[in-house]
């Protein structure tokens, strides 16, 4: 077989559906966010981000950054292994403590990604419960997909945010087997939240788990930032959450937290979790800095909500179509990824913003989009210079402005 030539012929599928993916090369300013600067051929050029999971810009926060500098100092860059063999320091157990603390469960368990987390957590679930089945909210994350194929549980489809749809699988399933509710708070893509205390009120009532994915939402929402659940008060209705420390933490790694039998199951048993070196005590000592200081600060949440309805808000009066969201995302809906990535290009060459463009299969295809983040960085004056780029754009390009 000529494997060079397979090569070619995939990507070059990928590119004739105009969804063949470039990063862009860009260096953040240390203590300037949402400032960076990109990197081209043709040399460097600043330009302000608009895309950044790091919500709240807690990445660029002078107290995270002295807190990873000393434990720099402290413990040098690496962890020197796995978990069990040599990897687990000091700040590991204590961040562990603090994210167990802020979900008000019995302990937690790091992992280097969020998507490493409900790989392992979910395929664990299904395969040490016999005959266990889960219950998958349709829009879930690819990591939870992936954690529940490679479990050995049954796998039912619910649509998105329907409990009754739910209810009528919860229903017609053996009421003997055990049974795992699935789902997100916050779904990223379209900034739409699910009723987090429903869902569990039928779990309650039908004997199954609840695992709830708050990677969109932990730091950002509840009085101490422990996600929605704790904002809508039924935190301690929800039996494992999932939450990541590189969104509204802004640094890196992923956690799941629940009672402490299932968290020693998953240190016991997943591979994802056994294999893999730990993360390094300068991350997670950046992480528990950043966990403490949003667990008792408002300041970072309360702009943030009001950034984001400020961004929504202007992007109506400009008759741009921005999708209906309830959170802190704002999409913006294109419709086909050729026009989806012409925007985004324009954008960066022409008025210096970077917004990475949204294609298949990270959404459905016909609903390509721009995915904006406003931070608490995010002045007016930015906004402005946005939403006018963004007409320009529509018209130089002949969007469709209908959402």
């Amino acid at each position: 077989m000529d494997y060079e030539s397979q090569f070619s012929q995939t990507l070059a599928q990928v590119r004739r559906e105009g969804r063949y993916r470039v990063f862009a090369d860009i260096v953040r300013r240390c203590g300037s966010f949402p400032q960076a600067t990109h990197h081209t051929v043709h040399g460097e050029k600043p330009i302000t981000v608009w895309c950044s999971n790091d919500y709240l810009g807690m990445g660029q926060s002078p107290q995270v950054i002295a807190a990873m500098h000393a434990a720099l100092e402290t413990a040098g860059a690496g962890s020197g292994g796995t978990r069990n063999i040599s990897g687990t320091t000091h700040f590991h157990v204590e961040l562990e403590r603090e994210l167990a603390d802020l979900h008000r469960k019995e302990a937690s368990l790091l992992f280097t990604s969020g998507y490493i987390a409900n790989d392992a957590a979910l395929s664990t679930l299904g395969n040490v419960l016999p005959g266990c089945i889960i219950f998958s909210d349709e829009l879930n994350h690819a990591s939870m997909i992936e954690g529940m194929r490679r479990g050995k549980a049954q796998r039912q489809i619910w649509r998105h945010n329907d409990v009754r749809h739910l209810e009528e699988l919860l229903m017609r399933a053996d009421p003997s087997a055990p049974k795992v509710i699935a789902f997100e708070s916050v779904y990223s893509m379209d900034g739409d939240i699910a009723p987090i205390g429903a869902i569990c009120a039928l779990a309650k009532r039908f004997g199954a788990l609840t695992y709830l994915d708050e990677v969109h939402a932990v730091g950002m929402y509840g009085p101490r930032g422990g996600g929605v659940a704790e904002r809508d008060g039924v935190m301690q209705n929800v039996d494992i959450i999932n939450g990541t420390l590189a969104k509204g933490f802004g640094i890196m790694g992923g956690y799941v937290a629940g009672s402490s039998k299932f968290i020693d199951v998953v240190r016991s048993f997943a591979p994802g979790f056994i294999f893999t070196t730990s993360i390094p005590p300068v991350l997670a000592a950046g992480a528990l800095a950043s966990v403490r200081h949003l667990k008792s600060s408002q300041v970072e949440r309360e702009r943030h909500q009001e950034r984001a309805e400020r961004l929504k808000a202007l992007l109506r009066e400009a008759g741009l179509p921005v999708m209906p969201s309830v959170s802190h995302i704002v999409p913006l809906l294109v419709g086909n990824p050729v026009s989806c990535k012409e925007v985004t290009d324009y954008l960066l060459e022409e008025h210096a913003i970077y917004v990475q463009p949204i294609n298949y299969p990270t959404v459905p295809r016909g609903t390509e989009r721009l995915r904006l983040t406003p931070s608490p960085f995010h002045d007016d004056d930015k906004m402005r210079a946005l939403v006018a780029a963004l007409d320009d754009a529509w018209s130089r390009l002949n969007i469709k402005r209908a959402a």
